[in-house]
Parts: structure tokens; C-alpha cells; sequence
């Protein structure tokens, strides 16, 4: 059962007290700070914010503050890699909030309530969009939110990129897929295009009389290996086979697959594979497990599965019967390979396959804007852009995986997010606002009265021995494990209400306005002493400097009430 820590708060007791007057050399300011999740989560939502909303049971409130930065929270609550739950506070105690699940939660709960967005009034500015992936869709999505027409162009048959092709359906089942992208392929204003690739973008531009792009044509172009192969045999691209996977085909893999590869696509495909039936599968990775770049999570999965990995191990040939890998050694500083320290040839081995499936990357195919001499790419190969997400092309936006980046779903949503709100401002004439700077709230700037242990809710995963297809493999919370998961949360940097400064304050300087609506500082009766901010378990309150007991008196410095309204 939930332990709410804003039951557990209420241990001050609160007496009859009398003010001492206005002189003092500081305040209480009550501020909202940045939590460490909010900060980490790469599409920017306020996750502090709408946990708190959860946790009250106000799920379409939370709801709707989640869709304010993020189209997708039933997707992005199975597939993101939640970067946040790796930044929560919440961890030095016991387990980091269960945040992807309470995500999943309000996603799902919203289709079956048929909740909605409300979009602002038809602005008349027209944009095209190139590629309907996860920055393409939350482009167009939060374009259409703020009024705007908006055309999107996709080359393959269908909408998605790498949420529809390169996700397998045990992570990401179809029919999720399908209703959260419908939802922003029936906005109005927005239109989709299917097999309509755009090959000259200058010229699509002048024929479509648009005021803006925004090019979201992610890195689903597999990269080679320059190696030693069999004439004429050619690898299983892990891309192509995910593809193939998604539009209901079951590719021949045989007994025996070979993945070269380390990241997050190579697990993907290696357990694809094993569902596929092969009876074993090799992964190949050049480095060890620490400089992996697949999440470790996603590597144990593939482990129980029965992935077995061979790290350090380099490719130098593959054919129709394997691969000949070389192992190797890593300088223990840099992760580099390096030649054995005792001057020895390596070992090598073979290892007998069927098939073997290359995962060593993608790239992007700019030739669109091949003529646009504007555009430019950066030593990375990616495309260039401001701040803002400005091509040097002007009313050239672009993000996602073809922008300088992490090459995730999520940061790919953020990137499409924000270039939608500088496309406004550029539509607009106006020059896009920046966030401001705020403080980031460590743990140990908290004042947690004890060691509140609550234990982490989380779906039940379907068991490894009944993982032979494609069915979704993690179940979903229910409403009290959610409910009890969002108050899990310790509001970093932000007020829950939870009275500890009303009880504190020896004064009666402090006034509770309301549920929700905060607290007020009477700053005639207010002494500075700070007990105030020393028992905020949040870090909501800090106390600031202001005049000298003596210059305060001298000055008969006026003070008036201050308001505060919870975050909400």
C-alpha cells in the first residue's frame, strides 16, 4: 500500500503564536525548481507536474499536461528508454519512480475515455513535413495544435518510420501504435501522404506554395562494413528484417543466427530472431559490456531470452556458413582497441550460421536537398541547424535523427516539439523565446524527515519460456498501483502542500489559501528565521538576502503579502 508522503510530513505542530514585526535580513521565496527527471527527459515534459496530478486522481488533467510536450505517452510509456527514472531523486531512498508506467497508464486510460486536445483557430500558414517518424508526427502535431495546416509527406506505404518499422511488437504492440498516431493524423488541418517521397525539396516547396518545412527524414539507411565477404551473398539487414517483421511477414532465418552489432537495434533483432525460431543467436560486439550502447535492461532481456553475446569480438569475414571473428583487447582508459599487450597474432574463431544480420548503424539520405546549397551538413553528417532548428536554408527547420543528437524516439519527439513552436514564432515574424535557466534539485538539497520506503509498482512481464511470438511481453499498472506509483514522487523542487512551512512558522506569517492554490507569506509578521525552508521536504523554499536590520529600519521599508500558487 502507498505511503503518501504528505501524510507522513505532518509531524510539526502548530501553536498559538504572535508576530514579532517587519525588520529582518531575508525572506522566504517559495520557487519552481527544476526536477532532475523533468530535466532528463529529452521531449521536456513536466513529469513532476503531472505525477502530482496522477497521484490526486486528476488523470485527464494529468493527461492533458502530458500531451502539452508529448503526443504519444501509451508509445512513449512502452518504448522510451525513460532517461528520467535514471535522474530520479527518488532512487538514493529506495527504487526510482516507476515514471514510464504511469505514462502508459494516463496513454491508455485516454483511449478509452476518447479523451482529446483542443487546437487553436485555423492560422492560414501552411507547412510540409518530410517523414512521418517520431519528429515528422510531433512536428505536425503540435503545428496543428497551434492552428497551422499541415501536409506530411512519407516515402514508405506507411506512417511511423521507426516507431512503426524499427520497434518489434512485443515492445510496442500495433494497435497502440495505430490510435495515438491516428489521433494526430485527425487533427485538423493535417493530412498525410503515403508513398509520396520528396526527391527535389526546392521545388516541392515552390509547387506546394508552403511557408515552412520541417524535415524529419530520421537514418533508416543501414551502414556496411568494408570486410571480406562469400561472392554474392548479402547480409540480413536488422533494419529491413524489423521492417519486414512489423508488416506481418516471418522471414526464414534458420537454425543459427549471427547479429553483428551492439546497440539497441542488435538486441532487437536478436530477439526477433529467437522468435522467429531460431534455436541459437550470436551477437558480436566489438567492445565489452561496460561501452555497450544498449540500455542494460534491454541486454539481460535478450540474455534470458538465450542471446548469447561474445564481446570484444571483431568481424573480419562473413558468408553463407558464418563469420570469422577476431577477439580483441580495449585500452582499459579509453575503450579503444588496441594490438594484445604481449605482441601475440589475436585469436580468432568461427562461428557456424545461417544467417547473419548486420545492426551497426544507420545513416541519412539528405539527396532531397542535394541542389539547396543552403543546407548544409556538419562534420558528422547530419544537418546543420540553429537554435532554433533552422537549416541554413530560411523556413528550413529540422530534428530528429537526421540532426546532431541521441538518435532515440523520444529525443527525436522533442526535437519535432520545439522546431514546431520556433516554426510558429518564424511564421509569425517573431524570434522563438529560449526556457529559462532553472536550478536543478539534487537529493541532497532535500529534507526528507526519514527514509519513507515504498515499493516500486511495476508491470508484470510475461515469462521468458512463454516468449516464443510477438504478443506484448509487459502488462500494464492498474489504477491503484498507478496512483500509488505517481505518489511515489518527492516533487523535487516543488510544492506539494504539504503544510510543513504552515506548521513551522512560529509567526502565523504563513496563510494555507486552499487545496491547490498554495500558501501566502505575510511579510509584516515574517522574522527570516528559515524554519520555514528547513522543513520544505521539496526545496520549494529558499531564503533570500535582502536589507539589514539597520536599513530596513531606516528605510521603513514597506512589506507586502506574497502570494504562492502550487505548481501545478
Amino acid at each position: 500500500m502507498a505511503l503518501k508522503l504528505r501524510e507522513l510530513n505532518r509531524a510539526l505542530h502548530v501553536g498559538t503564536r504572535v508576530g514579532v514585526g517587519s525588520v529582518r535580513s531575508r525572506r522566504p521565496d517559495y520557487l519552481s525548481l527544476m526536477p532532475p527527471c523533468n530535466h532528463a527527459c529529452p521531449a521536456g515534459e513536466n513529469i513532476q507536474g503531472w505525477l502530482a496530478l496522477a497521484q490526486g486522481g486528476a488523470y485527464e488533467a494529468a493527461w492533458h499536461l502530458l500531451k502539452t510536450e508529448n503526443p504519444f505517452p501509451a508509445i512513449h510509456g512502452r518504448a522510451c528508454y525513460h532517461p528520467c527514472e535514471n535522474s530520479c531523486n527518488r532512487a538514493e531512498m529506495d527504487d526510482a519512480v516507476a515514471i514510464h508506467e504511469v505514462e502508459r497508464f494516463l496513454g491508455d486510460m485516454a483511449a478509452e475515455k476518447n479523451w482529446r486536445v483542443a487546437c487553436k483557430p485555423a492560422t492560414g500558414k501552411k507547412v510540409l513535413v518530410v517523414g512521418s517518424g517520431p519528429a515528422g508526427l510531433s512536428c505536425a502535431y503540435h503545428l496543428a495544435k497551434l492552428g497551422h495546416q499541415v501536409e506530411i509527406r512519407e516515402a514508405s506505404s506507411h506512417a511511423g518510420g521507426m516507431l512503426a518499422y524499427g520497434i518489434p511488437e512485443y515492445r510496442l504492440p500495433m494497435d497502440i501504435l495505430e490510435r495515438e498516431m491516428g489521433d494526430v493524423l485527425s487533427m485538423p488541418g493535417v493530412s498525410l501522404h503515403c508513398n509520396a517521397p520528396v526527391t527535389d525539396l526546392a521545388q516541392t516547396m515552390k509547387e506546394g506554395a508552403f511557408d515552412a518545412v520541417f524535415l524529419g527524414v530520421g537514418a533508416a539507411r543501414a551502414l556496411t562494413m568494408p570486410l571480406a565477404t562469400e561472392a554474392g551473398y548479402q547480409p540480413v539487414e536488422a533494419i529491413d528484417l524489423l521492417h519486414a517483421v512489423r508488416e506481418g511477414k516471418r522471414p526464414e532465418l534458420g537454425r543459427t543466427v549471427v547479429v553483428v552489432g551492439g546497440g539497441n537495434v542488435a538486441m532487437d533483432a536478436a530477439r526477433t530472431a529467437r522468435r522467429l525460431g531460431a534455436e541459437k543467436v550470436f551477437m558480436v560486439y566489438r567492445r565489452d559490456e561496460a561501452h555497450m550502447s544498449a540500455l542494460p535492461e534491454e541486454r539481460e532481456a535478450a540474455e534470458a531470452e538465450g542471446v548469447t553475446i561474445r564481446y570484444c569480438s571483431v568481424v573480419t569475414y562473413y558468408g553463407h556458413d558464418g563469420v570469422e571473428i577476431e577477439h580483441v583487447e580495449l585500452d582499459p582508459q579509453t575503450g579503444a582497441i588496441r594490438p594484445p599487450a604481449d605482441g601475440r597474432a589475436p585469436d580468432r574463431e568461427r562461428l557456424a550460421a545461417d544467417s547473419v544480420i548486420l545492426a551497426i548503424g544507420q545513416h541519412s539520405d539528405f539527396s532531397l536537398c542535394s541542389d539547396m546549397s543552403d543546407i548544409v551538413l556538419d562534420k558528422g553528417e547530419r544537418l546543420e541547424i540553429d537554435p532554433s532548428f533552422m537549416t541554413g536554408a530560411r523556413g528550413v527547420f529540422a530534428g530528429g535523427d537526421c540532426v546532431r543528437g541521441a538518435r532515440t524516439m523520444t529525443t527525436a519527439t522533442g526535437h519535432g516539439k520545439n522546431a514546431a513552436r520556433a516554426i510558429d514564432a518564424y511564421l509569425r515574424a517573431e524570434k522563438p523565446v529560449p526556457d529559462a535557466p532553472a536550478e536543478i534539485v539534487t537529493f541532497d538539497m532535500l529534507h526528507m524527515p526519514a527514509l519513507l520506503m515504498a515499493v516500486r509498482e511495476e508491470g508484470v512481464e510475461l515469462p521468458t519460456s512463454l516468449r516464443t511470438g510477438f504478443e506484448e511481453i509487459i502488462a500494464g499498472l492498474n489504477e491503484t498501483q498507478a496512483r500509488h506509483e505517481a505518489g511515489r514522487c518527492l516533487s523535487c523542487g516543488n510544492c506539494f502542500e504539504c503544510d510543513n512551512c504552515f506548521a513551522a512558522c512560529s509567526e502565523q506569517a504563513i496563510t494555507r489559501l486552499g487545496p491547490g492554490r498554495g500558501y501566502a507569506v505575510d511579510e509584516t509578521l515574517c522574522t527570516g528565521c528559515g524554519d520555514c525552508a528547513g522543513q520544505c521536504p521539496s526545496h520549494a523554499i529558499v531564503m533570500t538576502p535582502e536589507h539589514n536590520d539597520t536599513e530596513c529600519a531606516e528605510a521603513a521599508v514597506t512589506l507586502t503579502p506574497q502570494r504562492f500558487v502550487v505548481r501545478a
